[in-house]
């Protein structure tokens, strides 16, 4: 008989407090809370469908959107978070009621007031200046109740610099701002609270987050824990192997690290803890592993959507160059907790069933592997056969085929019993795979419709979240009836449960979005600070100082300013504060020294960097919440939780320096296997280094050879450069036949100098990628290579054998990849045909490897 395991009060108020603010008031309150979650989601919706444009009505601006959204949030803040821990959770305090109305007032002032403030720019009225003043106290206070103060003094900080300018050091010293300058750049335009940050957040973040509530609320998070069991519960660790696979699927259903960790914690620690690991290792394993789960594509966390701005590139793109570095970072820690099982001694806790031989084993794994992908590929190719052969009603035609799939998966569910909400922690039995695997195949239908929305319909990634989010909310009102049907059951209370798990899936959505909506906000005050003042301009300098002009030290810099502002801030808020100041300064930096480190390797080094802070003693939250599920001290598990994450620590340093790892640059199938098994066994050296075992004790020397192999397959770019350069130089002068012949998507390498503000004269390396020519533009030679630098957003003027650039659009991949306008193009740069390939240096790495392998078979033999 199954034991039911809940979560505690405390964990339960824990989750609360930090995802959906703790109050859970009755009455008026909790009806005008609930309605307001629900209006907030509905909205949203609304305003990512396709509906307004069709219909011609109710069509928000981007700017009105934004305040609006703001508005709701900070009211639903207001209403949520009570003004202190100790304060009364069931009802809500009149001073509340006030502070919530004037709040979203505030925060909708630009939507309410749009069409009179549009004809009066940078003239604010009393009223704008009173409002705006009032509506940032109110941002910062409803921020403190919902992020923390750490949070809110350092808003408070960046609009006392504004003021204090003029009296700050020389190195910090700027002109200062009035009142009326303050309130307008903050509050009044799209350069502070609702810049980017919240645009990002109306657009994408919270139809995501929607979609993640959704899935949880239908059982799709309970269907993943019990696969994961069913598969892996009787391994050796295998609790703890589940942790790591049920925690990296939970990516999907949830990004927030401590939901995460209270909803698979509760069994899986004390599985842990009864299986041998004991509670210090339990809680760290649980805890990295959910952590994690913000860097699992395809649903990532709420900072990968503001990638797709500040980058510039569309979501699948940061998708394909996320997989890689999350996949090896969860298979590492995979292989930890093996490599723990095996020193001590933990021997499997369940029944395997009927012994099988190894190769029935792989023989089994090979056909579920096979079978997955002939599945995935036939969907595929009916898909896109229906569109080439029915044309315009290929929608409908493939929309009768989804429903008639998701009933026949409900009808082989319903012929089985309901998998069980819990797991047994006295007596833990192993699901049976098949019937475990079958029982919720359904779920996968709204996972299926945003990946091919994304990536074969190539839409974009609001919209395609909208088609995953309707699909997912006819399913959960229609999952429980149908199953009642093909049971031969009353409907009637199946269709009642069914409509009142989808709304309050969309009451949990808005709710949970309330504290990522300020912290966009409040991060957006911080980033108008920075704009406002020129304080991005004088970070090149300092950060220059600090390292010396060494990017490694720059980076490890970074690193520990984006975990030291982790001990008080959500990811959200660390990335997006990050980015803003560090990411430019660093391609800077980089180019200066004669690196080209992409764009998107400095954002997903600053994004690696900010989830960290959740493992961080002594603040990480979701440390906290599997310390208080395991009973043991939450610094001892945080210091563990982060040798654990050593392994996804050093992933940042390694892409930055070898973009092959993120999948840039990568040309063909051979190339890509190459990089992906590099990658693989790098990540495993690393681990049984660090965790110094491998298949017995390693000894000193192996371990050091360990992690020299971990470099070698990490980065053999590093040792192939010392034998022959990567890149060859050419004359400026061919710069327009160079981007001419370059593939589509290629990158043009160039090296530029010329004087920048302060008046030093620079030379640094930069690159561009450069896409195709539009379909039936038949330009060739230099007119070809001229139309393609201007597609990337840069032009070029030839000067006899001088090549200056002539512009730089403003916004475009050439100004995010630091091409100067009016700055002498040196030389060109194109691969180095006489260059080995560096993926001959994996022969000593493995020839390595397998020494330490066969080394240790036979010390097991003499023990």
């Amino acid at each position: 008989m199954s034991q039911p395991v809940t979560p505690s009060a405390e964990l339960e108020q824990l989750v609360a407090d930090v995802d959906r603010g703790g109050r859970k008031a009755g009455g008026l309150a909790g009806a005008v809370l609930a309605l307001g979650a629900l209006f907030w989601s509905l909205f949203q919706l609304w305003y990512a469908s396709p509906l307004p444009f069709s219909l011609g009505l109710g069509i928000f601006n981007d700017t009105e959107a934004r305040a609006l959204h703001l508005g709701i949030a900070m009211f639903l803040g207001y209403l949520a978070y009570p003004i202190t821990k100790s304060s009364p959770r069931d009802r809500m305090p009149l001073y509340d009621w006030l502070l919530a109305i004037a709040a979203g007032f505030c925060g909708a002032y630009l939507f309410l007031f749009y069409n009179d403030l549009a004809q009066r720019p940078g003239q604010p009225t009393a009223m704008d200046v009173a409002m705006a003043a009032v509506g940032l106290t109110l941002l910062l206070e409803v921020t403190r109740r919902a992020l923390g103060l750490p949070m809110t003094i350092l808003g408070a900080i960046f609009i006392l610099y504004v003021f204090a300018g003029p009296w700050l050091p020389d190195v910090l010293a700027h002109r200062g701002a009035s009142l009326e300058r303050l309130v307008s750049h903050m509050w009044l335009t799209t350069e502070g609270v609702y810049g980017v940050a919240l645009g990002v957040s109306v657009s994408y973040i919270f139809i995501f987050v929607l979609l993640g509530s959704l899935l949880d609320k239908s059982g799709a998070g309970n269907y993943m824990m019990q696969v994961s069991f069913a598969l892996l519960g009787h391994l050796r660790g295998g609790p703890a192997k589940v942790a790591v696979v049920s925690s990296a699927v939970n990516g999907l259903v949830s990004a927030s690290s401590v939901a995460n960790v209270v909803t698979g914690g509760i069994f899986t620690i004390p599985l842990m803890k009864k299986a041998g690991y004991g509670g210090i290792r339990a809680g760290a394993i649980e805890t990295a592993s959910s952590v994690n789960g913000q860097i699992m594509p395809p649903v990532m966390g709420a900072a990968a959507f503001l990638m797709i701005e500040y980058v510039g590139i569309p979501y699948t793109d940061i998708i394909r160059h996320a997989i890689l570095p999350a996949s090896i970072s969860y298979i590492a820690l995979f292989y930890i907790v093996h490599l723990e099982a095996l020193k001590l001694g933990i021997q499997p806790m369940m029944s395997a069933g009927k012994p099988r031989t190894l190769l029935q084993k792989l023989a089994g794994w090979g056909m579920g592997i096979s079978g997955t992908l002939i599945v995935m590929g036939g969907v595929y190719w009916v898909g896109v056969g229906v569109q080439q052969i029915a044309g315009p009603a290929a929608m409908w035609i493939l929309l009768a085929m989804l429903a008639a799939l998701n009933v026949w998966l409900l009808r082989m569910a319903a012929r089985h019993p309901d998998l069980p909400t819990d797991i047994s922690i006295t007596n833990p039995q192993r699901p049976e795979t098949w019937p475990t695997v079958r029982a919720g195949l359904h779920f996968l239908i709204p996972i299926g419709v945003l990946v091919w929305c994304l990536s074969v319909e190539e839409l974009s990634a609001g919209l395609s979240a909208f088609w995953a989010v309707v699909a997912m909310l006819v399913q959960m009102v229609t999952q429980r009836p149908l199953i009642a049907w093909f049971r031969k059951q009353d409907s009637a209370p199946a269709w009642r449960q069914g409509a009142t798990d989808a709304m309050l899936g969309l009451e949990d959505g808005a709710r949970n979005m309330i504290g990522i909506a300020i912290a966009c906000g409040t991060a957006g005050l911080i980033v108008g600070g920075i704009t406002l003042t020129g304080l991005g301009l004088r970070m090149t300098a300092f950060v220059e100082l600090v390292s010396m002009g060494n990017v490694l030290l720059m980076l490890i810099f970074t690193a520990a300013v984006c975990l030291v502002l982790g001990l008080g801030m959500p990811t959200t808020a660390n990335y997006i504060l990050m980015a803003t100041l560090m990411a430019p300064v660093i391609v800077e930096l980089g180019a200066q020294s004669g690196l080209i480190i992409p764009l998107i390797a400095v954002h997903m080094f600053v994004f690696y960097y900010g989830i960290m802070a959740d493992i961080t003693p002594p603040v990480g939250l979701a440390t906290f919440a599997a310390a208080a599920i395991s009973g043991e001290d939450p610094i001892k598990t945080g210091i563990q939780g982060v040798t654990y994450a050593m392994r996804t620590a050093v992933l940042p340093f390694m892409f930055v320096f070898n973009p092959l790892l993120l999948l840039i640059d990568v040309e063909g199938w051979w190339e890509l296997t190459l990089v992906v098994t590099g990658a693989t066994l790098a990540s495993l050296a690393f681990s049984a280094a660090t965790m110094r075992w491998m298949r017995i004790r390693c000894t000193l020397v192996e371990m050091l050879l360990l992690f020299l192999v971990t470099f070698m397959l990490f980065r053999p770019d590093w040792f192939m450069s010392h034998l022959a350069p990567k890149h060859a130089p050419r004359p400026a002068a061919e710069i327009l036949a160079t981007a001419a012949a370059l593939p589509e998507n290629a990158r043009l390498v160039a090296v530029i100098e010329g004087m920048n503000l302060e008046g030093d004269d620079l030379r640094k390396t930069v690159a561009l990628r450069l896409p195709a020519l539009p379909e039936g533009d038949t330009a060739q030679g230099d007119a070809a290579g001229m139309k393609r630098l201007a597609l990337a957003g840069v032009g070029v003027m030839s000067l006899g054998d001088m090549v200056q650039v002539s512009n730089v659009r403003f916004g475009s991949a050439a100004a995010k990849a630091s091409w100067e306008q009016g700055w002498d193009v040196v030389e060109v740069k194109i691969p180095n045909p006489d260059r080995p390939s560096e993926f001959w240096v994996f022969v000593p790495a493995l020839l390595i490897l397998a020494g330490i392998w066969a080394a240790q078979g036979r010390r097991m033999k003499t023990v």
